[in-house]
């Protein structure tokens, strides 16, 4: 095992990990020692990495089977595991979310590779649920605690359809060509580390046995302690960067605030397991198949 050095980033969530080189096989203790770091910290920053698809896709095998890139958005061609999180392709990722939180089992954990950067703006924010559900008043976490929220990939997109452009309906289209709709507990206990964490975010458009109109009083005021600044890393992102995040217990949003130029990430996700409330109760799913799209983790 190397010296692995983890320093942190912000108090509630970040560290940046140096003394690894992960371009290289990792033997097991040097992933053990990751995974506790990123059970800790909840998002690692990987600089000066010297890594293609491929070996973004090998560093991602470490923590688990790899999903395919998308339940419904096509992959970098040739490379089925690899998702092009690119500008020229929309702003899909302009809200807070979870990574395809819409399907049973969501991925346990995200990989961002830097490929093309603005020469401004185009940060990635990502934020601790974790935290977020820690500064909860104890009558709003009771209430959370017996919560479920039903998510689909068909969200209630901020855009009205009169302002969308032919390339960008097209993309909708795409994006929605098959219907998901999941029930996922509002708190969900971590399997590894027990803690609890509000997993909501974008997908999540009502409350199970609420009204629209209901959910969405209930939905942005839980949100409103994930997206606290003390909660957020802000991260700006350089060359030759990656990025891990635990999507079990994190939010994250690409800001738009880069004028239209080029901006390109390469995302591979880890297959994750079932979510879990609090009561031991498991997701189930409403409408829609994945399992093209992800093995489920034990």
């Amino acid at each position: 095992m190397t010296d692995i050095e983890i320093q942190k980033v912000t108090a509630r969530i970040g560290a940046r990990i140096s003394g690894v080189d992960i371009a290289k096989p990792l033997d097991e203790a040097t992933v053990t020692a990751l995974r506790g770091a990123l059970d800790e910290h909840k998002a690692l920053v990987f600089d000066d990495v010297d890594l293609d698809d491929e070996g973004q896709q090998a560093f991602a095998r470490h923590f688990g089977d790899l999903t395919t890139a998308h339940p419904t958005v096509p992959a970098v061609e040739g490379a089925p595991n690899v998702l092009p999180v690119d500008s020229e392709r929309g702003r899909a990722a302009n809200h807070w979310h979870t990574d395809v939180t819409f399907v049973l089992n969501p991925p346990q954990a995200s990989t961002l590779r830097s490929i093309t950067l603005p020469p401004y703006g185009g940060e990635t924010l990502i934020a601790s649920s974790a935290a977020a559900y820690r500064d909860l008043p104890e009558p709003l976490r009771r209430l959370a605690d017996t919560l479920w929220a039903e998510h689909t990939n068909d969200y209630d997109y901020a855009v009205p359809d009169e302002e969308i452009d032919a390339a960008h309906a097209a993309q909708r289209a795409q994006f929605t060509s098959i219907t998901y709709r999941t029930a996922h507990p509002v708190v969900r206990v971590h399997p590894l580390t027990g803690e609890r964490g509000l997993f909501i975010g974008g997908f999540a458009q009502r409350i199970v046995g609420l009204s629209a109109g209901e959910s969405r009083k209930i939905l942005d005021l839980l949100q409103a302690y994930v997206v606290r600044p003390e909660n957020i890393l802000r991260h700006r992102w350089s060359p030759n960067q990656l990025v891990l995040f635990d999507n079990r217990i994190t939010q994250h949003y690409a800001i738009d605030n880069y004028d239209g130029l080029p901006r390109r990430l390469n995302r591979v996700t880890v297959a994750g397991d079932v979510p879990v409330g609090i009561e031991g109760k498991e997701s189930h799913s409403i409408a829609g198949d994945a399992s093209h799209y992800t093995p489920v983790a034990a």
